[in-house]
């Protein structure tokens, strides 16, 4: 085995192994341990009671959180005539149609959040290997495929995260940075976990929500006391 370095060991020496945090105590925590230079994103993992090789048992969707990510987000738009308008008022960074598709198509893919009106679909189309493995491709499901582009574009500038479950049933999301106060972390998660709990299948039987565990990018995961969030 590696041996642990001295910050490790420290990080180690306070956290109590099994132990569920308040989400207060974890959050202060993971900010006291936090010994990188830039502010850190705090991360959530969220254990689900589901199968996820049921394809009715797959939880997917999008949350806006009430205080963002405390990130950047840079959002292309593909659609054409008013919508286009809309999507620059509302704050799009880029919007077109078939010379945003070149575009990505030569490799400029600094965007974030990839947004499409219905009718555009049939340029983003023959996207699909390109903008699919990164993530980017617009989904009904979660919002990046609408009418109302502009909506859609002020959720993902306001700090609208997308989830689904991965292969072992998780949720895995960034609710905001270390330097965030306790109290709009919390209010960020509970959001989540709120939706999360909205799109619970129907198939899904016994405990929904088993296990959240918080932790920063760098940093260890500390479980958190459910009974310490309302939601």
């Amino acid at each position: 085995m590696a041996k642990l370095t001295k910050r490790q060991k420290a990080i180690a020496a306070k956290i109590e192994p099994g132990k569920a945090y308040s989400f207060t105590d974890a959050a202060a925590l993971l900010a006291e341990i936090s010994a990188v230079k830039f502010s850190e994103s705090v991360d959530i993992a969220i254990n689900l009671g589901v199968d996820p090789r049921k394809s009715d048992q797959v939880v997917r969707g999008a949350t806006v959180l009430p205080n963002g990510t405390g990130k950047t987000v840079r959002v292309a738009v593909f659609t054409q005539g008013p919508g286009a308008e809309a999507a620059l008022a509302a704050g799009a960074d880029r919007v077109g149609m078939d010379d945003l598709a070149a575009e990505m198509k030569g490799g400029d893919l600094n965007y974030d959040v990839v947004i499409a009106s219905p009718d555009a679909m049939r340029v983003v189309g023959q996207l699909g290997q390109v903008l699919g493995p990164r993530g980017l491709m617009p989904n009904p499901k979660v919002g990046t495929v609408t009418p109302d582009v502009a909506t859609a574009v002020k959720n993902a500038k306001a700090g609208q995260v997308r989830f689904r479950t991965d292969k072992n049933g998780i949720i895995h999301s960034s609710v905001g940075k270390v330097g965030f106060d306790a109290d709009k972390l919390k209010q960020n998660v509970e959001a989540l976990l709120s939706d999360l709990k909205r799109l619970k299948p129907s198939t899904s039987k016994g405990i929904y929500v088993k296990r959240v565990t918080l932790s920063t990018t760098m940093g260890p995961g500390l479980l958190i006391d459910q009974g310490s969030l309302d939601a």
